[in-house]
Order: structure tokens, then C-alpha cells, then sequence
């Protein structure tokens, strides 16, 4: 159970941004964008992993009792301060701990830092602010495997045919799962990029859950709760997804053939002959990062239609195809700029692993949540708050109160006309939605302290989170780009 202010500071719906954390968040993801045009060739190279069982949990026992025993002495020394004194220290004391445990998870690749990842997404309704705020400073973009590993690893997946294929030994991207490089076709010429995996990370995934959850509990950082229990298993299902390249490439062919006629979209073709359950293969395509200062020199009407498109295909995955990628990093997006004016500027879809599949019921309740935003009506919206126990389980006035907040959260969708409450600084003389001028997650942080009371309710389901999460991405590139969006045009098609 949660309280409701805490889920209006949680679950902004279809479209916001959680307000206390909208600053990490920003410079987390921008962060994360810059590096993905980054080289490698200036990154420390390691020469193994710690893949073994053994290892792992034996790094992550050393943190257990580290914190563990620094716990225990800040608890006797504390013993006779006043609760005010205890308070405070402990607050400094729980900062600290935090960020001693982000250290040393970032110190392994793996799903150890994957699990701590997306804990700091998700799990920030079920953890201390502390941790979720420690959390969020784990980069993929760390230390590279040194390439005679990964040439084992390659010759290990792919055997004879790994002398088809010219790899550069410098990676162009690193992650905690897997490593990527570019490499060319001998026989075609064709330009490619391998996602590799590091070896043993697919097979370490439940251990690796134990240990975390175990590291939690040790250190009493974490109390161990029945939601607690709930998100690890969420996020077991999503690492075993995220490991089988297999099912990514189906994912990204189905996304492919989807676009295909779309000039706006750029989706990588999955090359078969290259690809294995821990190795993907695809085409190379070049692109600008999605915060790269070249965006912002871009007129206003170029700027304009690479949002709308960002936007549109999120409304596309919920609504047409029921399927969402629901990874809002920025380093899964490019640009490809146009050269001329014969052409226009393209989004790059990098990354289909963390795909969500949404239910009928789901989906119902999202359109009818969608088409009482875009009416700015506020009984539609209470009436489509129905289908979860989450939803149902509330009194009247919690019903009304997040009712408005959903209403504000679905501002940027909504007809300019019907909506008289928008500001009118947030649209252009064309009715357009003006992102920078919005300050919306401003707004929604003011009305949810308005509106804070300790009614409490269950849990948002998941899939909302996942949801929300996903335009949380969407609403910092397009304020970042300093785009305009046409909300008839986006929505009508889909009500």
C-alpha cells in the first residue's frame, strides 16, 4: 500500500514526469545520449569478467558486510543522540550507503547492474529516495571487455564463420550486458554491428537476483516487502527477455516490416546468417545523438516533425500495436539528418530487448484514459479509472483528485479548444504545443501537493508504470529539442 500523494509524485499516466526525480532523470538520460557517440578508444579495458558464481557472490557478500557492519556502528553511535540528531545522521548515514552500493555494483557487468538500473526506474514507489537517487548514477558506459575476449566469445558463437566478417577490436558502445562493435561483410562489403554478450551473463540472472536481494537485506537498506518481492520477479522476466537476442530479433524484424514504408523511421534489418540466442547482427546506421547540439541548429519546422514522430510511434506501440519499448534511454534513439532538401530527417530505432506486450483490458482502459485527456473531460476520465483493483478499490474523492491530475498528465494530447485550462503560453499561434514552455512537471509536483492526503490504495499495476516511464523519455526529448507538436494530428487518428 501506498499513499496518494505518493502515486500522484509516481504516476503521472500517459504522458509527464515523475517531479521529484525529473532532474536525475534528465541528466541521467542526456548522460547516457552524449556517450553513445563517444569512442571507446580512451575506456579501461578489463581482461575478464567476474562471471562465475563464486565470484559474484563473493563481491557482493565483502558489500554486504561492509554495510552491514558500518550499520551496526552507526546505530550504537547514535544510541544517545535525541530523535531529531538520530534522524538527521541516520538520513546522512542512509546517502552514504547508498552510493557505497552503487560503487561497488558498478564495479560488475551483468545483470548486477542491470538489476540496479531498472530498480532505479521502476522501483523508486517501493525504495528509499536514497537508493533510487544512488542507483541512478550506474552507466552502462563503463570499462570495455578487452578484445581477445570478445574474439573468443565471437569464435565460440559463431565458429568458421566468424572469418566471413572484418570486426573492428575497438568497441563503438558498451553496456552492462553485452558489447558493441562494427564489422563488415568480406564477401559484400556490407556494414555491420554486432551486439555481443558477455559470456555467462544469460546463465548468472538468477543468481545474480538472490545476491542483490540477499545484498538488500543484509545491509537493512531495504525493508523486504510482498512488493518488494513482486518487482524482483518483474524484473527476472524482463532480464531473461532482454538476454535472448533471439527474441530481439524477431522484435526488431516485426518493428522493420511495420515501418518499412514510413520514411520517418530507420529500424536496423536483422542479418540471420550472424545472429545467435547471445549474438545479434544488424545493419549499420549512422546517426546524430537525439541531444546532440546539431538538433538545436535544425528550423524549428525540421525540429517540429522529428517530435512529433518520437511521439507519434509511442502512440502507435500502445494503441495499433500493443507492444511497447519500454526503455526510455536516450542512447536507444539517432537522427539521421538530412543532407537536402529532397530528403527528410529520420528517428533510428536502435533497440527492441526491453519490449512490453500490453493486454485488451490494458489497452481499453488506455484509450478511453487517452480520449477523455484529448476532450479535457473530467468525468470521461473518472468513468475510464476502471478494470484494476488499483482503480476500482478507490472512495470518490481519490477517484476525482487523480481524475484532474490525469487530465493535467494528458495536457500535451489534449484539443486546444476544448482544453480552456492549458496556459496560454504553452501553444504557438498554430495551436501547437510548445514542450519548453510547458514547465508541466512543475505543475504537476504544485497540484499534487495541493492534492496530498493519506488516502491509501494498492499498487499502480506495472504495465502503467511502464507506460509512464516510457513518455517520461518522450517529454524530456521533446523539451530538450524545443519542439512543437500538433495534438489533433496525434491523437484523432487514434481515439
Amino acid at each position: 500500500m501506498i499513499q496518494f500523494y505518493t502515486f500522484i509524485a509516481h504516476l503521472p499516466c500517459i504522458v509527464g514526469t515523475s517531479p521529484t526525480n525529473q532532474y536525475q532523470l534528465d541528466e541521467m538520460t542526456i548522460s547516457m545520449a552524449n556517450n553513445t557517440s563517444r569512442s571507446s578508444n580512451n575506456k579501461q579495458s578489463i581482461d575478464n569478467l567476474k562471471t562465475s558464481g563464486f565470484d559474484r557472490r563473493l563481491s557482493i557478500a565483502k558489500t554486504s558486510l561492509n554495510i552491514g557492519r558500518r550499520w551496526a556502528g552507526n546505530s550504537m553511535s547514535g544510541m544517545f543522540l535525541n530523535k531529531e540528531a538520530r534522524t538527521a545522521r541516520n538520513q546522512i548515514f542512509m546517502e552514504e550507503q547508498a552510493h557505497y552500493l552503487a560503487e561497488e555494483l558498478g564495479k560488475l557487468k551483468g545483470s548486477v547492474v542491470k538489476i540496479g538500473q531498472m530498480l532505479a526506474i521502476y522501483g523508486e514507489h517501493i525504495l528509499p529516495p536514497e537508493i533510487t537517487r544512488a542507483l541512478q548514477t550506474l552507466n552502462d558506459d563503463t570499462a570495455t571487455l578487452a578484445w581477445p575476449k570478445i574474439e573468443q566469445n565471437l569464435r565460440q558463437l559463431l565458429g568458421n564463420k566468424l572469418h566471413e566478417l572484418q570486426v573492428d577490436p575497438v568497441p563503438i558502445g558498451t553496456a552492462s550486458l553485452a558489447q558493441v562493435h562494427r564489422a563488415t561483410v568480406i564477401a559484400t562489403g556490407e556494414q555491420v554491428v554486432l551486439k555481443i554478450q558477455y559470456p555467462g551473463v544469460a546463465d548468472a540472472i538468477n543468481s545474480d537476483l538472490a545476491l542483490f536481494k540477499s545484498l538488500l537485506k543484509v545491509s537493512n537498506i531495504v525493508p523486504q516487502t510482498r512488493s518488494l518481492d513482486a518487482w524482483f520477479e518483474e524484473i527476472r522476466d524482463l532480464l531473461h527477455h532482454e538476454v535472448d537476442y533471439e527474441a530481439e530479433a524477431a522484435t526488431t524484424e516485426r518493428f522493420y516490416d511495420r515501418l518499412l514504408d514510413d520514411a520517418r523511421y530507420i529500424v536496423p534489418k536483422i542479418n540471420r546468417t550472424y545472429s545467435t540466442k547471445r549474438l545479434l547482427c544488424m545493419s549499420y546506421e549512422p546517426g546524430i545523438s537525439v541531444v546532440s547540439d546539431a538538433l538545436q541548429l535544425l528550423p524549428l519546422e525540421r525540429r517540429n516533425a522529428i517530435g512529433q514522430a518520437a511521439i507519434e510511434i509511442m502512440i502507435q506501440e500502445i494503441f495499433v500495436w500493443g507492444e511497447m519499448q519500454t526503455d526510455p534511454n536516450f542512447g536507444n534513439y539517432l537522427v539521421r539528418v538530412a543532407r537536402d532538401e529532397s530528403e527528410i530527417d529520420k528517428l533510428v530505432l536502435l533497440d527492441f530487448g526491453a519490449i512490453r506486450q500490453f493486454d485488451n483490458n490494458l489497452l481499453t482502459i488506455a484509450h478511453n484514459l487517452l480520449r477523455a485527456g484529448y476532450y479535457h473531460d473530467h468525468q470521461s476520465m473518472m468513468s475510464a479509472m476502471t478494470g484494476y483493483d488499483f482503480f476500482d478499490t478507490m472512495s470518490d474523492k481519490v477517484r476525482s483528485d487523480i481524475a484532474s491530475l490525469f487530465l493535467l498528465a494528458t495536457e500535451p494530447f489534449s484539443d486546444p479548444v476544448m482544453n480552456t485550462d492549458m496556459p496560454a503560453n504553452c501553444l504557438d499561434e498554430q495551436q501547437r504545443y510548445i514542450w519548453a514552455n510547458s514547465k508541466l512537471h512543475t505543475r504537476l509536483s504544485n497540484h499534487a501537493t495541493q492534492a496530498m492526503q493519506s488516502f491509501e490504495f494498492n499498487l499502480p499495476p506495472k504495465e502503467f508504470m511502464f507506460i509512464s516511464r516510457k513518455f517520461i523519455g518522450a517529454y524530456t526529448f521533446l523539451t530538450v529539442l524545443d519542439a512543437r507538436t500538433d495534438s489533433n494530428n496525434l491523437v484523432k487518428p487514434f481515439l
